[in-house]
C-alpha cells in the first residue's frame, strides 16, 4: 500500500478527531437522567473510624444516596481483588490484607474513601459531603519506605507487625558470595528512588449504569485492561461475568496507573443500582494526587564485584520497595522486572533481595517501566561509579562487559534469556550520533559562559510483551469496507494508526475505508489489554494471524469465481490473479462476493471475517543506548538538558513517527523524575506536593531536539519481528540524565545525587 505500508512514518489517523474536540473520554459520556457522585476522603493518614453520621447529608438538597462500607456489605458486594501467591521469609505466605471499597473501620492514607455521596449535580453532592460527620481516632502513621521496616515503626496493619507483605529473591547467593570473595575491586552505593505520580492528562473517572430489566452492569471508564478486569469486577459485584460490560473510550494517558479496579468503579455501580439512574464520578486534579495510585519509591543498596581487568563478576542488590497502604492487582509485578538489573552485561553471578513494605500512603502501581527504570538506574549508575573508582572511561568499561551478538541466546545471571541484540554497536552509533568526540570543546565553551557541562551515557534493556495472549478481529462488511477490533487499548500510543497500517498493507485496503474499534468487552471475544510494551507484539501478531486467515479464505473464493485451481491463485498488493486467466479480483471485490451464497464454494460460510488470538511463547528484549549532555548554571543551580541522542533496537520498526513519539515521551518522564517530579509527605502523612504548584512537571521547553535512530535487530520470537518500545525512553533516561549530572558536578567531589535534583539541591551541593 505504498505510503501506508509497515515501516512508513504514517501520521496518526486519530489526531484530526482528537485535536478538533472529537474525542470521547470518560467525562464526555452523557447518559439520560444521569446523577453525580463525590467521594468523601480521609483527612488522616491513619485513624480509626469511630462513627459516621450521614443523616444531614441525606436530607440535603438534590441528594439521592449516601453510601458507606455497610451499604456495600448489605448488597453483597465483595472487596477489591488483591494479588497472592508470594512469600515472606521463611517460606511463610505473603501478608495479603483485604481491600474494602470504602474504609471499613480504619482509614490508612490521606485520601482513603469514607463515604460516597450521589446527587443531582456535582455541586450538590460536594455540599452534602461536607455535612457528613465522621469521628476519627488518629493513630500513628508511617510514610517513609525506609522507616516502615525499622523496629518500632507504626503498624499499617495490626497483624503485620513488620509492615512486610512479601519478599522476592532472585539469582544465586552462593555463587555471588564466591565471586565477591575473589574480587579485585568491590564498588558499593546506596540509591533512594523517590515517589512520583502518573499525572495523566485525563484524570480518572467512571460512569456506572445498572439496567434493572436484565440485571446487567455497564461501566464506562478509562482502563488499560477491560477484558481481564471484567471477571474481577464481576466477582466484586457478585454476578456472572456475562452481567458486566466494560467500555473504554479514548484515554488521556495512563502509564500503568489506570490498570486496576479502583474503588470508585463499584461505588458508581451500586449507586446506579440504588438510584435507578446512571451515576458519574470524575476526579478533580487535586483529588488525583490523593486518590490515584502512585509509583516507584524504593531504597536500594548495591554492590558490584570486578576482577583486576574490570570485568563484572558478581552483583548484590537489596531493595526495600513501597506498596502503599493496600495491595492492588498486578502491583507486585515490579519484582518480575528485577532481571533488568543484569543490564546488557555478562555478569555471571547475581543475588537480589526485594522486600515489599506497607506504609500509610497511596497504593503503588506499575508506572511506565514497572521496575525497569529503577533497575536500569541501579546498574547503570553502578557502572559509572565503578568507572570513576577504577579510573576507566565509562564507555570502555561497558565495552569490556557487553554480551556480544555471538553469545545469543544469552542466559543472564538473573532470570532473563536474551534472544538478540547488538549492544556494543548501539553504543558506538549513539556516541557518533551524539558527537561524543566534540564534548570536550563544548564543555570548554560552556565554562566560558559560567556553566558546568556533563556527559551521561546509559544502556537499556528490558523485558517486553511478557508471555501471554491477545485477541483481534478483522471483519469485512457487505460493501467491502473493513472493521478492525483490537483487544489492546490505546492511551495515546497510536494503536489505530499502526494496526490499520498492518492490516490494510496486508489486505490492500485504503486505511480511510477501515474502521478501528477497541475497549468494549461486548465487541471482541478475547483481549488482555495494554501494558508492558506488549501491544505491537501481541495485538499486532493477532492481527497478522487474522489477515492470514482472511487471505486464505479469499484465495479459495477467488479461485471459485475465476474458475481456476486454488493453487493457481497468486496474491499480491491486495489483488488475486492467475496466469490461466486475464481476470483479477481485488480484496474488496472478494469481500463483496463473499456475502453472496452463490459466489462461494458449496459448504463454505458466507462472509469474509476472521478472529485470531496470538500467544507469545517468550518475552522479547528491546534495548538501546542513551547519551545526553546537561548544563548547570553555577550561580543558580539550574539544570538544562542541552543535547540528547538515542539509538534503540526495537526490532522491526512499524512506524518511525510513532516510535520517536514513544521514545520522546519516555525520556521526558525519566528525566522529569531525576530533575523535578516528587511526591512528598510530611510527618503526619499529609501530601505536600498535591498540586501542579508543588509537583513540578516537565514541559516541552525543558528538552532539546532529541535525535532518535534505530538499530533494528528483528526478533524471531514473534511473526512480526517487533520488540516493545513503550517503556524504552523512560528506562534509559533516568540513569542517563543522572550520570550526566554527576559528571558535571564531579569537580565538586559529587559522587551520587538525590532525586529530584532541583536547582536548590544542585546549588547546595556546589556550596558544600
Amino acid at each position: 500500500m505504498g505510503e501506508f505500508a509497515i515501516g512508513q512514518g504514517v501520521s496518526r489517523f486519530e489526531d484530526p478527531r482528537l485535536i478538533q474536540g472529537g474525542g470521547s473520554y470518560t467525562d464526555d459520556v452523557q447518559l439520560p437522567n444521569m446523577a453525580h457522585g463525590i467521594v468523601l476522603r480521609s483527612p488522616h493518614a491513619h485513624a480509626k473510624v469511630l462513627s459516621i453520621n450521614t443523616e444531614a447529608a441525606k436530607a440535603a438538597p438534590g441528594v439521592l444516596a449516601v453510601l458507606t462500607a455497610e451499604d456495600f456489605k448489605a448488597h453483597g458486594y465483595g472487596d477489591l481483588p488483591v494479588p497472592g501467591g508470594l512469600k515472606r521469609r521463611g517460606d511463610q505466605p505473603m501478608y495479603k490484607p483485604r481491600y474494602p471499597i470504602l474504609a471499613d473501620g480504619v482509614v490508612r492514607w490521606v485520601g482513603d474513601g469514607v463515604a460516597f455521596v450521589v446527587a443531582e449535580t456535582v455541586a450538590q453532592a460536594l455540599d452534602a459531603s461536607e455535612l457528613i460527620e465522621v469521628e476519627f481516632e488518629p493513630l500513628p502513621a508511617v510514610t517513609s519506605t525506609a522507616e516502615a521496616v525499622k523496629p518500632g515503626a507504626p503498624k499499617v496493619w495490626a497483624d503485620a507487625p513488620d509492615n512486610i507483605s512479601f519478599v522476592a529473591l532472585f539469582g544465586n547467593k552462593a555463587a555471588t558470595d564466591e565471586a565477591f570473595a575473589k574480587a579485585a575491586h568491590v564498588v558499593k552505593a546506596h540509591f533512594d528512588i523517590n515517589r512520583v505520580t502518573a499525572a495523566t492528562m485525563e484524570p480518572r473517572g467512571a460512569v456506572g449504569d445498572y439496567h434493572k430489566g436484565d440485571g446487567r452492569y455497564t461501566i464506562y471508564t478509562a482502563i488499560q485492561r477491560p477484558h481481564p478486569t471484567r471477571p474481577e469486577l464481576a466477582q466484586v459485584l457478585g454476578v456472572p461475568e456475562s452481567k458486566v460490560r466494560i467500555v473504554t473510550g479514548d484515554t488521556g494517558g495512563s502509564f500503568g496507573m489506570k490498570s486496576p479496579i479502583f474503588n470508585e468503579t463499584p461505588m458508581v455501580l451500586l449507586a446506579s443500582k440504588i438510584t435507578g439512574r446512571p451515576v458519574k464520578w470524575i476526579s478533580t486534579r487535586s483529588e488525583s494526587f490523593t486518590s490515584d495510585a502512585q509509583a516507584r519509591d524504593n531504597v536500594t543498596d548495591a554492590e558490584l564485584a570486578l576482577d583486576k581487568d574490570g570485568h563484572f563478576i558478581g552483583m548484590r542488590v537489596k531493595t526495600v520497595a513501597a506498596i502503599g497502604a493496600y495491595l492492588q492487582t498486578a502491583m507486585p509485578a515490579f519484582f518480575l522486572n528485577a532481571g533488568t538489573l543484569a543490564g546488557v552485561y555478562r555478569t555471571p553471578a547475581m543475588d537480589v533481595d526485594i522486600t515489599a513494605v506497607f506504609s500509610n500512603t497511596n497504593p503503588i502501581r506499575p508506572y511506565r517501566g514497572n521496575g525497569r527504570p529503577e533497575a536500569a538506574y541501579v546498574i547503570e549508575r553502578m557502572v559509572d561509579i565503578a568507572a570513576d573508582e577504577l579510573g576507566i572511561d565509562p564507555a570502555e568499561l561497558r565495552r569490556r562487559n557487553y554480551v556480544p551478538p555471538s553469545a545469543m541466546p544469552f542466559k543472564t545471571g538473573l532470570t532473563f534469556t536474551y534472544d538478540s541484540g547488538e549492544f556494543e554497536k548501539n553504543m558506538d552509533l549513539a556516541l557518533e550520533l551524539a558527537d561524543a568526540k566534540g564534548f570536550k570543546a563544548r564543555k570548554a565553551e560552556s565554562r566560558k559562559r559560567g556553566k558546568l557541562r556533563g556527559f551521561g551515557l546509559s544502556n537499556t534493556i528490558e523485558r517486553a510483551a511478557a508471555a501471554s495472549t491477545e485477541g483481534a478481529e478483522v471483519r469485512f462488511d457487505r460493501s467491502g469496507s473493513l472493521t478492525l477490533i483490537s483487544g489492546s487499548d490505546s492511551q495515546g500510543q497510536g494503536h489505530e494508526t499502526v494496526f490499520k497500517q498492518l492490516v490494510c498493507d496486508r489486505l490492500g485496503i485504503d486505511p480511510n475505508e477501515a474502521q478501528y474499534m477497541s475497549g468494549d468487552t461486548d465487541q471482541l471475544f478475547y483481549g488482555e489489554g495494554t501494558g508492558g510494551s506488549r501491544s505491537a507484539t501481541m495485538a499486532g501478531s493477532a492481527f497478522h494471524l487474522a489477515t492470514e486467515k482472511i487471505v486464505t479464505k479469499a484465495k479459495t473464493i477467488a479461485a471459485f469465481n475465476l474458475q481456476v485451481e486454488e493453487g493457481d491463485i497468486k496474491y499480491e498488493d491486495g489483488v488475486f490473479s492467475s496466469n490461466k486467466t486475464n481476470q483479477t479480483l481485488s480484496m474488496k471485490e472478494i469481500a463483496k462476493l463473499a456475502v453472496q451464497p452463490a459466489k462461494v464454494p458449496k459448504g463454505m460460510e458466507v462472509g469474509l471475517t476472521a478472529a485470531a488470538s496470538y500467544t507469545a511463547p517468550v518475552d522479547n528484549f528491546p534495548n538501546g543506548c542513551h547519551v545526553c549532555e546537561i548544563e548547570i548554571d553555577v550561580e543558580t543551580g539550574k539544570v538544562e538538558i542541552v543535547r540528547y541522542a538515542v539509538v534503540d533496537d526495537v526490532g522491526t520498526v512499524m512506524n518511525p513517527k510513532l516510535l520517536h513519539g514513544q521514545i520522546h515521551g519516555g525520556i521526558a518522564q525519566g528525566a522529569g523524575q531525576i530533575l523535578m517530579e516528587d511526591i512528598h509527605f510530611d510527618s503526619e502523612g499529609q501530601i505536600t506536593t498535591g498540586s501542579f504548584m508543588d509537583y513540578a512537571m516537565p514541559h516541552a521547553h525543558d528538552f532539546p531536539t532529541m535525535k532518535v535512530e534505530a538499530n533494528p535487530v528483528p526478533t524471531k520470537t514473534n511473526p512480526l519481528g517487533v520488540k516493545g518500545a513503550g517503556e524504552a525512553g523512560c528506562v534509559g533516561a533516568m540513569p542517563c540524565v543522572a550520570n550526566a549530572l554527576v559528571d558535571a558536578l564531579s569537580e565538586f567531589g559529587v559522587k551520587t545525587i538525590e532525586m529530584p535534583m532541583t536547582p536548590e539541591k544542585v546549588w547546595r551541593l556546589m556550596q558544600r
